[in-house]
């Protein structure tokens, strides 16, 4: 009998889990499928940023403090993208020390790709639910991530 909780597969966190795992299956297969080197889950956090914010100067220290991760870290992060064609590093005027951080095409053209493929993933995943099924699965996830949240300290 189901939810009895007698095998992992009845148990809430496993399902979540196996959901989430093929979720990400789903996008990384459709957007980076092709790609020789594919990006980490940080690198694409820190190419959205710099998509949702190219219309400003971002430097090192915004995605430090964006991410609240250290600057080794953010440097090891950058070189990698840089290494990878999906940043450049560009003196600006004021300073020539100070480097803004811009991405390339081919970065803009994989975050769309990415966008892309989560819309249709969404298509995919809600195929067949009628709007109250949506609506009833969404209101059972804030009730339990509400009770994960209560074992949280």
């Amino acid at each position: 009998m189901r939810g009895q909780g007698k095998e992992p597969w009845d148990e809430i966190g496993f399902q979540v889990h196996r959901l989430h795992i093929l979720c990400k299956r789903l996008v990384d297969q459709r957007a980076f499928g092709d790609l020789k080197e594919k990006p980490t889950k940080t690198q694409t956090w820190v190419m959205n940023y710099l998509y949702e914010n190219r219309g400003r100067d971002v430097f090192q220290r915004d995605i430090q403090e964006q991410f609240a991760i250290r600057r080794s870290t953010v440097t090891g992060i950058l070189q990698l993208m840089e290494k990878n064609g999906w940043i450049t590093r560009e003196s600006v005027g004021e300073d020539a020390r100070l480097k803004k951080i811009v991405l390339t095409p081919r970065a803009v053209e994989l975050h769309e790709r990415v966008g892309e493929c989560i819309r249709k993933t969404e298509q995919l995943l809600s195929a067949g639910l009628a709007p109250e099924e949506k609506q009833e699965f969404f209101r059972l996830c804030d009730k339990i991530r509400s009770n994960a949240e209560k074992g949280i300290e």
